[in-house]
């Protein structure tokens, strides 16, 4: 039977000592799930309603995947951002040729993010979330990178710590190696048990902050947790398209978001965490509902101006499509997708340019490189 539990009354853990350090030894949560307080109740039905407008949104939006791709590539960025990648939008759009030499650590970093976040969505198609899904999506983040001798998609076999410079002065021990196989099971029964009624953001938040405390990867943790949110919710069909990133927000409430963590551990102050994860997904669902309505604003204007093209119209529009998914493109780029000469890819390039939906940005009279900076904008 499921032990039932208030959260004002749950024990995060304790410190447990180790050779010659502590470390914290989180409780389980798979349990039965109740709350007094009548903030998360609030909360909880604003996000609730929020999430199904946002869901509702993304599947009447025409050709919705389109823009899914700078959805995952903006969460891509903003999520390695947290963990001190330097790479902004601007970036993650280009060809790793054209990204300068010293960024291109950071730039191969959030690439293995967008594509750990599409295999992993495609394989809730048929697999359900899982510990197995996590560490193969894991295997993915870590590939070719900075932490690719880090046990890439393995669990670890030793200690991690977080802050500091050693495990004594460390800010926070994470549970001993040992103990995470048995940790991270009763997480993914959380995920699963079908004999507690909690609801699914709450059993969410609970478990976004229980992988961070677990911290089962040597690297990559952060990361694969914030993954974990939008993956739940796509497997227990809250979102039908993967629309709702929380990484801009955690990222520009850094402290708050860390604090948060951190006061469940030191206080068991779980209810200030749901409280700040409710939040979070208010304000980013809200968010994301704009800026499809502002895509869809803005597409609608640059399907009137194609009109004004004439013969060029039907390739213009092919190009804008392409535009969606990649918005930065050289002249040898648009004719191999239009199958046109490179006058022909060139002379409607300068079009675009004249209608202010591309912009040169390398000043070269060669080699120019061009990018749909009105659309990266709306993910700004």
């Amino acid at each position: 039977m499921v032990q039932k539990i208030t959260m004002e009354e749950f024990i995060a853990g304790e410190l447990k000592q180790q050779f010659e350090y502590k470390s914290f030894q989180p409780n389980f949560v798979n349990l039965q799930w109740s709350w007094d307080s009548p903030e998360i109740n609030t909360r909880l039905e604003k996000s609730s309603r929020a999430l199904a407008e946002l869901n509702a949104f993304s599947l009447i939006v025409p050709d919705i995947d389109l823009f899914i791709r700078m959805h995952v590539q903006k969460e891509a960025s903003q999520s390695s951002k947290i963990e001190g990648t330097q790479t902004h939008i601007d970036d993650v759009i280009l060809d790793v040729s054209q990204v300068d030499p010293e960024k291109r650590d950071d730039w191969q970093e959030v690439q293995n993010y967008v594509q750990a976040m599409s295999d992993a969505i495609n394989d809730l198609e048929t697999l359900p979330l899982s510990v197995r899904l996590l560490k193969k999506t894991h295997e993915i983040l870590m590939q070719g990178v900075r932490g690719e001798h880090k046990a890439p998609g393995d669990f670890r076999i030793s200690q991690n710590w977080i802050g500091g410079t050693n495990l004594n002065n460390a800010v926070f021990v994470p549970p001993h190696f040992e103990d995470v196989p048995e940790l991270m099971s009763d997480l993914e029964k959380l995920w699963h048990n079908e004999s507690i009624n909690v609801p699914e953001l709450i059993r969410i938040a609970i478990s976004h902050y229980q992988f961070e405390t677990i911290h089962p990867f040597l690297d990559g943790n952060g990361r694969i947790g914030r993954l974990l949110i939008t993956l739940y919710l796509i497997s227990r069909g809250i979102l039908n398209k993967p629309s709702l990133y929380l990484s801009d927000y955690l990222e520009k409430n850094r402290i708050a978001y860390y604090d948060a963590l951190t006061r469940v551990r030191v206080s068991n102050d779980l209810v200030h965490w749901i409280i700040f994860f409710l939040d979070a997904v208010i304000e980013t669902a809200e968010s994301s509902k704009k800026t499809f309505q502002k895509i869809m604003s803005m597409r609608n204007e640059l399907e009137a101006q194609m009109v004004t093209l004439g013969r060029r119209a039907e390739n213009a529009r092919k190009l804008l499509l392409h535009l969606y998914t990649s918005p930065a493109v050289t002249g040898g780029d648009v004719a191999r997708l239009l199958d046109v000469t490179p006058r022909a890819a060139n002379g409607l390039i300068n079009e675009f340019v004249k209608l202010e939906i591309l912009k040169e940005i390398t000043g070269y009279q060669r080699n120019r490189l061009f990018i749909f900076r009105k659309y990266i904008q709306l993910f700004g």
